[in-house]
This record gives structure tokens, sequence and C-alpha cells, in this order.
């Protein structure tokens, strides 16, 4: 019967929680609520009983109207008559439990007491009415009577109820988590505009990872024998009553939804794992975010755990690190989670000492007491009573770790591992009334509410402040942007396209003033090169040369000279050489347009751009040089050239010898400037007197060894030495006999073949303007037969060259860079190529800052209003 009563009592609250407002009952009195809560418990008590006595129906009697009296008086109180509440149905939870443990013993109990009349209740039905009475009397502090709600007016301009105002918080809330979402992609380092988040900080081995997934509702934390948890875990959990997944995201990863929470965990361990044993604790956060039906809307940061003492694998600092690293978050304004084990003295605790460093008053601080299963349930309440270290928020007792062997293989296999948790604890506290006399706070459950409203109340009373630090960021921001930019807004796809519009710009511009004009002058130098090179090797060794005898023209060995020269001009691979010297001038520019205005801050868009360049030209080239090669077979064999061409091609020819001249004279003249005038002089001679003492004769030699030093020297005028410093001194070490030093003897050397150079240059140069190189004298004057064969395949090149290279190349290259450069980013890829421009990309930053403010501002504004709505409609 005590048994049954129980249950009768139990049910009779859980099958009526609040009173009916929506029908006729709604328009009595409170007391006539009571009263017909009264006759509903009872009679459902006696359905359930039938034959118990009137003891059973009064306790369930009893339990209703107490619980009128809280919902009537919880009106009134709030927050203390819910939390009140919510023990009261843990205490009938543990009612009904235990009918169900016993329930052989009380099927005995029930077919006595259906054969037996009513009689007078024994002690043990006396403790049953206590109890219930009891229980009716912890909901209350005070025996005031509850407020009478006098008419229905009276009613509708009365407090709203809790529901609807934890309904209005959570809102409230999960607008502010979404803001403050907002404010962290800004990296900002004002306090000011960082809502609260619950930190949770703990010794290691504390429970503490046992807590977060018991709030979660799923195993996916790291787990192992060694300190696995090496990055602060911001954790945001996020309800979604409207749909039924359960999943999480890494934002950092854009790896979109994990609905198999273990590869939540074993990304979670890699994160982790990824810091080295050396670091050992890292500061940069890993973001994950929980969606589910299943959880408030909290934010919550998990932070390594405190040690006594590092290992030898471990740095010696390790202890402090990870003791500044909680620091950093428990100083700022943000909710502590104080997480202490049972079986630990509090005194010793790390996690209430850290905290009182920054929190003395114990004013944003929970205290979460782990594994009470370890200890006297005695002692479990006095801890959670908080008299020895008082705590604002108080402190919630959990049981997370479940003990297998109090349930059977069958049942432990039923359920999951976390069900199987939540249920071990409740029938822990249901089964220990001292936590229930001493009005503990014990629970998941209860510690999910906890946070749930204090976080609620902090970033309520946080609104009013971030509202003003956010305008007044808004406005700096503002202010920066027109000053700096003068309110000129970019995207990365703007940037991107203007700068790939610069570049074909440029690029188009290179293709005006790299024509046929140009590629002719630049194959033309080359070949005017060849040319002196060639009659070097084969006319200017031969001491006759500058003679120029009567017979050239006819002499057999002279025209043969002259049929090699020209072999060796058509033959040398002009093609490919022409092609080839294309190909370099084209690429030197691109490596200058590429490298100017913004393209210089973007290295990888460069490479990638020539690497374009490169590939279309080598694409084309070797066609282009074929089409040169078949071009001028006719020239191999046989010249022939016009008197006008003949005319042309001698006024080049005195240009490129003249030109050559010049630069022979210039090089003589920084080596005069070099080593000076005296000092030259005395080692041309000392040089030239070894050459004849070595019986050395050429051109140069010839001359006598004072009038080709004095010739040298004055080729070229220099700055006379000082009158202070006498000859013989600076020209000691040559005039006493000994070695000309190698430096010096090099510089001599040099000096002697370019004097060389510039004779025959100044010899041909008249040869050319004489009478003698008529186009009859053709074997006399190389220079200008070779000019007339360079000007034609300078012209059959260009021509292929055009057609086959440049045209194509040039119309290529743009599409290329479209494709490539443009069209073929992807958005954060062009966000990545903006960022390369240090410019551009404080530019973007503070536009983004920008956006966002404006973007918290108005939610910001969308809360104020509707509070301000709600605040009129309580009215």
């Amino acid at each position: 019967m005590l048994r049954l009563g129980r249950i009768a009592a139990t049910r009779s609250i859980i099958w009526h929680p609040r009173p009916l407002y929506n029908n006729q009952l709604s328009r009595q009195s409170p007391w006539n609520h009571q009263s017909q809560r009264t006759l509903t418990g009872a009679r459902t008590a006696f359905s359930l009983v039938r034959g118990a006595t009137a003891l059973g129906a009064s306790v369930a009697a009893a339990s209703t109207a107490a619980w009128y009296s809280v919902e009537s008086w919880g009106k009134e109180q709030g927050k203390w008559a819910s939390d009140k509440w919510e023990r009261f149905k843990d205490w009938a939870d543990h009612l009904e439990f235990s009918s169900k443990k016993d329930k052989q013993q009380g099927k005995d109990e029930d077919n006595h007491e259906q054969d037996d009349q009513p009689q007078s209740p024994d002690p043990n039905t006396g403790a049953a009415t206590a109890l219930a009475a009891a229980a009716s009397t912890m909901l209350r502090d005070h025996d005031e009577p509850a407020p009478l709600i006098e008419n229905k007016q009276q009613q509708q301009q009365s407090v709203p109820t809790p529901t609807t105002r934890d309904a209005e918080l959570m809102v409230l809330t999960r607008r502010l988590i979404e803001v403050r979402n907002l404010l962290k992609e800004m990296s900002s380092n004002n306090i000011a505009l960082k809502l609260p988040s619950i930190v949770v900080i703990g010794s290691q081995s504390s429970g503490k990872s046992s807590v977060l997934e018991a709030i979660v509702g799923h195993s996916f934390l790291p787990k192992g024998a060694n300190m696995v948890t090496r990055r602060p875990i911001e954790l945001t959990l996020i309800n979604t009553p409207d749909s039924r997944d359960e999943y999480g995201e890494f934002p950092q990863l854009g790896m979109g939804k994990i609905h198999d929470f273990s590869q939540v965990q074993k990304i979670l361990t890699d994160l982790n794992l990824a810091v080295s044993d050396a670091e050992c604790v890292s500061s940069n956060p890993i973001e994950l975010r929980v969606y589910s039906p299943n959880v408030p809307d909290l934010t919550l940061i998990d932070l390594p755990g405190f040690i006594q003492i590092h290992n030898r694998n471990q740095p010696p600092i390790l202890k402090e690190k990870i003791a500044e690293l909680c620091e950093s978050y428990i100083a700022e304004p943000n909710i502590i989670l104080a997480v202490c084990a049972a079986d630990v003295d509090l005194a010793n605790s790390e996690a209430l000492r850290a905290s009182r460093k920054v929190d003395p008053g114990g004013r944003r601080t929970i205290g979460v007491i782990t594994k009470l299963d370890l200890i006297d349930a005695n002692a479990g309440a006095r801890l959670l009573s908080h008299n020895d270290y008082p705590l604002s928020l108080g402190y919630v007792g959990v049981v997370c770790k479940p003990n297998a062997s109090m349930f059977s293989n069958a049942l432990v296999s039923a359920r999951s591992q976390m069900d199987t948790m939540i249920r071990h604890e409740q029938e822990f506290f249901a089964t220990r009334p001292e936590y229930i006399r001493s009005g503990a706070d014990t629970g998941t459950a209860t510690l999910k509410s906890r946070l749930r409203r204090v976080l609620e109340d902090h970033m309520a009373r946080s609104q009013t402040a971030i509202v003003d630090a956010v305008q007044t960021e808004l406005d700096e921001v503002r202010y920066q942007f027109k000053v700096q930019y003068n309110d000129i807004r970019i995207t990365p796809e703007s940037y991107v396209a203007e700068t790939v519009d610069g570049l074909k710009q440029r690029f188009k511009e290179f293709t005006k003033s790299f024509g046929k004009p140009q590629v002719r002058d630049q194959v033309r130098t080359m070949l005017q090169q060849r040319i002196m090179d060639i009659c070097a090797d084969l006319y200017w060794v031969d001491t006759r040369f500058p003679m120029f005898p009567r017979t050239c023209s006819t002499d057999p060995a002279w025209l043969n000279r002259v049929d090699a020269a020209s072999a060796a001009l058509t033959k040398s691979g002009i093609g490919r050489a022409s092609v080839q010297l294309v190909y370099d001038r084209i690429m030197e520019a691109m490596t200058k347009i590429t490298s100017a205005d913004a393209f210089a801050n973007h290295p990888g868009a460069r490479g990638q751009i020539l690497d374009h360049a490169r590939s279309l030209l080598k694409s084309r080239m070797h066609v282009a040089a074929d089409s040169v090669e078949n071009t001028i077979k006719p020239l191999k064999f046989e010249v022939e050239a016009s008197a006008q061409e003949w005319s042309d091609a001698v006024k080049r020819a005195v240009v490129m010898v003249e030109d050559s001249y010049a630069d022979a004279e210039r090089q003589l003249r920084e080596i005069q400037s070099n080593v000076g005038r005296r000092r030259l002089r005395m080692a041309v001679r000392q040089l030239q007197k070894q050459e004849v003492k070595n019986g050395i004769v050429d051109l140069v030699s010839i001359a006598p060894p004072t009038v080709m030093s004095s010739n040298i020297v004055s080729a070229a005028p220099i700055i006379p030495p000082s009158s202070s410093t006498p000859a013989s001194t600076a020209v000691t070490s040559i005039t006493s006999g000994e070695s000309i030093p190698n430096t010096l003897a090099e510089r001599a050397k040099a000096a002697l073949s370019l004097h060389r150079k510039m004779t025959l240059l100044k010899s041909r140069s008249a040869a050319l303007k004489s009478s003698l190189c008529s186009s009859e004298n053709r074997s006399c004057c190389p220079e200008i037969i070779l000019s007339v064969i360079a000007e034609k395949l300078v012209s059959s090149a260009v021509s292929f060259i055009s057609v086959e290279l440049l045209t194509e190349f040039f119309f290529d290259l743009p599409r290329a860079v479209d494709d490539n450069l443009y069209y073929g980013l992807s958005k954060d890829a062009m966000t990545a190529f903006a960022n390369e421009n240090p410019g551009v990309k404080k530019h973007l930053e503070l536009m983004q800052r920008r956006r966002v403010l404006e973007d918290v501002m108005d939610r910001l504004r969308g809360l104020g209003s509707g509070s301000s709505s709600g605040k009129t409609s309580g009215r």
C-alpha cells in the first residue's frame, strides 16, 4: 500500500502537470483549481489502487495540492520555484523507480490489500504520509499563501509564465550567440566587443570531458592516457527544435555536416595532436558547432586540464603555460565552470584556485562536483551545500561515468553509452535521499538548466554594453573608411578583374611596340654581329687583308673566301636563332609587364602567366623556325643584288664597321681609365719587348714599340696624372725589368688587341667608302656582300616570325589569362589573390569589419525592438 500510494502520488503529478487554462476551469478561482486538482488526484489514486486506504488517495491529493501551490506561487517567485520544481520531479521519478524495482514485493502487497478491509495506517504508511508532506513543504521556504488572481483580466495582466519568459530568453540567447560568432570574425582584441561564454576549467582526470559530453549527449572529445587536449575547443551548441538531425561542423575546416560523432572525435584528436610534444599547448582555438534538438543554446570553451607535475617528455614550463592559457580566458567577463572531483579536497582544487584569482567573489563561477559516487552521500551533500567555499551561482553535483556492474548485459547493449550514463545518474540520486533532504542541485539536467539560465542572464545584462561598444566601433570604422578610402567599395572579384585588365592593357601596349619593324631591327642587329665575327675569323687574321691587293677580284683564293663567308652566314641556323631571339625579347617584356603595378604583389599569378606565355611561344617556335629555314635555302647557293641593294648594303656596312670601331674605342678608354695612362704605356712597352724577344711578330708588332705604345695611349684622351707624382715612381716595378703583374698584363694585352681591331676597322671603313668596293669587286669587300645576304635573310625571317609566332601569341595570351586568372578562380581563390596585396587586404578587412558591425548593429536593434514590444504587450 505504501508503494502504491507513492505511485499514485507520482502519477497524479505527472499526468496533471498544470491547470487547464484553455477550458471552462480557467474561469474559476485558483482555489477552485486546487479543489478540482485534489479531486482529480484522489480519483486517479482510487482508480489505480482500487481497494487501498483513503490515506493513499490523500497522499495523491496532497501531492497535487503541493504542485498547484508551486505553480501559483512560482509565478511570483520565478526561477527559485522552477528549480524547486525540478528537484520535486526528480523525487517523483525516484518514487516511481522504487516501485518498479520492488515490483514483485508490490504485487504481494496489492493482493493482500484487495482481500482485506482498510485498517489504521501502520508506521510505514505514516512514513509515506510524512514524506509526501515533506515534499510539499520542501517546495516553499515560507508558509505564505499563494497570491489570488481575482479575475481573468488580472490574470492576463500578471507577470508572464516562466515558460514564456524562458522562451523569450532562449531566443535572446540564440541571437546573441549569433552576434558573438559574427564579432569573432573580426578577430578584435577589444574586450567590450566580446559576449560572455562558459569557460570550462579543471584538473586532468577531474571528469571535465565527461561533463561536456553529458551536456551534448554524445561522446566526441579526445580520449587518451596522455595529455590529449592541447588546444582550446570553442564549442557552440545550437538547439534545432524543428529537426531531428544531430551533427557537428568545423567552420575553420569547411568539411560540412558530420553526423558521425566518432568522426568528430577523430578530427578533434588529430587537430590536438598536431601540436608538437615540445610545444604541448597552443592558444590557437578549434571551433566546433553542434546542432541538435537535445542541446541548449550554449557557448562552451574547453581548456586543457591543470597538471601538478610534468613528465619527462613534456617541457618544464607546461604547468605555467596551461595556467596562463586558462587565465587568458577566465580573466575576460566569461562564466567560469569550475569542475572539481568529489574525491579531492576542494581546498586543493586548481579550478577553484584559478577562478578565485579573477573572480574573488564567485559571482560568475559555477562549481561542478563530479564523481559523487566515490564518496558517502552525506559527504557529497555537504560538498554541494557550498558553505566552506561559497559561490554565488552555487554547485551542481553530477555522476557522469556509470558503473557497468549495476546493469545487465542486455540493458547495456540495448542503450547507447550516453543513455546508460544518464539513467545511471538519475537512479543514483533517486536512491539517495540525503541529496533531496539537503536541497542540493544534482544531475546533468539541472546543470544544463543552470548553465542556460546563467548564460541568458549574463548575455541579457551585456546587451546594453555591447550595443554601445558596437556603435562606438562602427562610428570609428566608418570614419577610417571615409578618410582612407573615400568610401570607395571594392570586392575581391572587382580587384581581380581590375588587375587582369591592367595586365592585358600593358600587354596590348607591348604588342603595338613590338611589331615587324622592331623584330626586323632585332634580327638585323644579330646578323650584323655575325658578319663581324665571320670577317674576324676569315679575313682579319691575315696580315695582307688591310692592303687588299688589286688581284683580289680575280684571285681564286679571294673568290673562294667570299663563298666561304656567305655559306658561314646562310648555314648558321638563322631560322632557329631568329626565332629564339624573338622568344627571348618577348619573355623579357612579359617579365617586366607582370612585375609592374599590382602584379608585383602576386608572385604566384605572375609565375602562372609567364608559364602560359612560355607554353604558347614554345608551341609555335618549331613551326616558325622551320618556315624560316625553308625560305632562305636559295640564299645558301646564290645571291643576286641590284645596284640599289648594293648601294644600301654599302651604307649599312660602313655604319656597321664604324659602330664596331666606336665600341672598341669605348672599351679602350675604360682600360686607360682603370689602369692609368703612364702605367698602361709602360706595361704595353714591356709586353711588346717580350713579344719581340720571343719572336712574336704580328700586325700590332709591325710598328716600333715606342710608337705603338704611344698610339695606344693617345688613341683616347685621358686625364693627365698629377705633376706631384713622378713617372718613375708609378712604373718602378715595370722599368726595373721585373715581370708584369698578371692583372696588369691582361689589361695590356686587351689594350693591344683593341688597338689592332681599331686599326683594322679604320682601314676597312676607308676601303668601303672607296671606289674599290663596287659591285664588280665583290670579293674585295666581304662586309658589303654579307650585308646584302643578311638583309634578304632578315626580310624572310621577319615575315614568317610575324605570321607563325607573333600573331598567334598576341591573340592567345589574353584569352589564356582570362580563363586561368579570372573565370577559372573560385570565390575563395579570388579572396586569397586580393589578400596578397597588403593595401587591398587592409581595404577589404576594413570593409568586412564595417559590414559585420553594421550586421551586428541591425541584429542588436532588432533585439531591442523585440524586447520593448514584449514589455509593452506584457503591460
